[in-house]
């Protein structure tokens, strides 16, 4: 049976598994570092996994087989390979072409599960760069410090193991990112939601994300409304902060993810670059809008990051220094709690399938 809490990063740049890692530490090791992508059933131990890999490797998320097709299956393993561990639109991309291998293992029944009221679990972008001090996993570490606080609080709820590859664009010039495009990722959630109704029989589903795309969150909506699961919600549990984040221009890996992941777990900030570097740290982050001019050529926006040293920041990590942590969680709290007490209701028609709006350019993260 799966563990999420033993599963998710507990120490930044520690472990087996490619999210505990950060962008620049990645790029440290790369030329001695390779990569496995596993594939296997939903049952299987992320220990298992984690048991039948190399010293000189580290472990991507899984892919699940009860999730996809065999044509699906290969279509995603084709797009990861295309964008991990360098994009292959960068000069570089050659070179390491070799360090990822696929491993397929064989599929195996399902054991046994409590029936839930409400599964929880998040679709983010859990192999994205979020800069020199925080780890791939940023989006999945802030969705289950609301998920596991959901499951200890209320009855009922059981926080599940998550969908860790999602849409994104501005993680790939920068490398040590996987974007899976829209319409792959609204199959795979289709079959990852049938495939946990099949095995786990939960009552509703609640799915989150904190990731900023809105393509990304339409894609989620879509895939759960073309699966079998009748009464579920979707949050993007960034929307109550947007007053927080993006009306001060802190997009992406800067003030605001800052203060949540240290809120969540501080063990998880590169502690060699903040807050003591917190200077360097603001000379190579990028302003929105120079990433919105950048996003519709990539090979522009590659050779803008190789040319002038970009740490893969889209915001102000100065803006940690006037952000309450603990309160910013609360209020993601708040809306989740109440999101989930309208999926316990039994009235009718109190499902949410609402993406929300993007605080800032559409469609551009």
């Amino acid at each position: 049976m799966k563990k999420i809490p033993d599963y998710l990063p507990q120490q930044v740049n520690s472990g087996r598994w490619v999210t505990a890692y950060t962008l620049f530490e990645l790029h440290e090791r790369l030329a001695s570092t390779r990569f496995v992508l596993p594939v296997c059933s939903l049952g299987t131990s992320y220990d298992e996994l984690a048991a039948n890999v190399a010293d000189d490797e580290l472990l991507l998320p899984p892919l699940f087989h009860e999730a996809m097709t065999d044509d699906l299956r290969d279509a995603m393993i084709a797009r990861i390979r295309a964008c991990f561990p360098l994009f292959e639109l960068s000069r570089h991309a050659a070179e390491h072409s070799d360090r990822l291998r696929v491993k397929i293992h064989d599929p195996r029944p399902l054991p046994e599960v409590a029936q839930p009221k409400v599964l929880a679990f998040s679709v983010d972008t859990a192999v994205e760069e979020h800069g020199p001090h925080l780890p791939l996993s940023t989006d999945t570490v802030q969705s289950y410090s609301v998920l596991r606080q959901l499951e200890n609080e209320i009855d009922g709820v059981v926080a599940g193991q998550p969908v860790e590859y999602g849409h994104l664009t501005w993680g790939l010039p920068f490398g040590m990112s996987v974007d899976l495009t829209p319409e792959l990722l609204t199959q795979y959630v289709t079959g990852y939601a049938n495939a946990m109704l099949d095995w786990q029989r939960p009552e509703t589903m609640y799915v989150v994300d904190v990731h900023g795309s809105i393509v990304h969150r339409k894609a989620i909506i879509a895939g759960l409304e073309q699966s079998r699961v009748e009464r579920w919600a979707f949050r993007w549990l960034h929307e109550p902060l947007i007053e927080f984040a993006s009306e001060r221009g802190d997009q992406h890996a800067g003030g605001v993810e800052t203060v949540l992941v240290e809120h969540a777990n501080p063990a998880l900030i590169d502690d060699r670059w903040f807050p003591s570097r917190i200077a360097n740290i603001e000379a190579g982050q990028m302003t929105l809008e120079k990433a919105v001019e950048l996003t519709p050529d990539l090979d522009r926006f590659i050779s803008y990051v190789e040319e002038t040293g970009a740490n893969g920041i889209v915001g102000k990590i100065r803006n940690y220094e006037t952000l309450d942590g603990a309160a910013m969680f609360e209020t993601m709290m708040t809306v989740a709690r109440d999101d989930v007490g309208k999926l316990l209701d039994d009235s009718p028609n109190t499902s949410q399938h609402i993406a929300g709006d993007s605080p800032w350019e559409r469609d551009r993260i």
